[in-house]
């Protein structure tokens, strides 16, 4: 693995993939498919061995303190499940040189092939970027109100990790553009991010849930209380 730190992106790409390769199981992935309601193909390799596979490269490209957006997109065309989830775990992992101008890249992702697995994931290195530029507030208030319910998923959920820097104006705002769905994952969502911050400030979720539980749906009220 040391030597796809050396190569082409298009050989990089290609390494990876004669790995996935190598190590497919179609048992696995009828069964991952299946999962995934037939949405996308997989190699079938379990979660810990695909990053054990992929750890060395991701090293070295943090050695190299620089994303590589192009071998990213090239991954991200790929038709099996396994590399959008490699260009989760890149992102994540090299979230720290992510910048505002890189969110376009990053909605175009979560707009592609879309589902929950990737969304949830890729709404952490939005996350990351908003702690470091007062912009992507701004941006996550639009997404809140995007007719693409993944957009409206990430802007609920990228200060899931905030906690006492939750911008409490800004969380309540998104929400309200999203009550009245009766869309699952953006109920979810909703009673996700509540759930989370009543960690940090109960009585404010408390609150929330008094001033909209009218408007809210019961699965995200479900959701919001586990801990209050």
């Amino acid at each position: 693995m040391e030597t796809l730190g050396v190569t082409s992106k298009m050989n990089k790409y290609a390494l990876i993939k004669k790995m996935f390769e190598d190590c497919q199981n179609k048992e696995n992935a009828a069964a991952m498919s299946a999962y995934m309601k037939e949405k996308f193909d997989f190699y079938g390799i379990p979660s810990p061995e695909r990053k054990a596979l992929y750890k060395d490269f991701i090293r070295s490209e943090k050695a190299a303190k620089k994303i590589d957006w192009e071998f990213l997109d090239k991954c991200y065309e790929d038709e099996h499940r396994e590399f959008q989830y490699l260009v989760s775990d890149y992102l994540i992992a090299m979230k720290k040189y992510a910048v505002y101008e890189d969110t376009e890249r990053i909605r175009r992702y979560i707009k592609t092939k879309s589902w929950w697995d990737t969304t949830d994931f890729l709404c952490k290195v939005i996350g990351e970027i908003g702690l470091k530029d007062r912009r992507v507030q701004t941006l996550m208030l639009k997404w809140s109100s995007d007719d693409d319910i993944w957009l409206r998923r990430t802007a609920i959920l990228h200060q899931l990790a905030y906690k006492d820097k939750t911008d409490c104006r800004l969380l309540e705002e998104m929400i309200c553009n999203c009550l009245g769905s009766d869309e699952f994952f953006i109920n979810k969502a909703i009673g996700w991010a509540l759930r989370e911050y009543s960690k940090t400030d109960p009585a404010w979720v408390r609150g929330f849930i008094v001033r909209y539980k009218d408007k809210m749906n019961s699965l995200s009220i479900k959701e919001a209380s586990k801990y209050i």
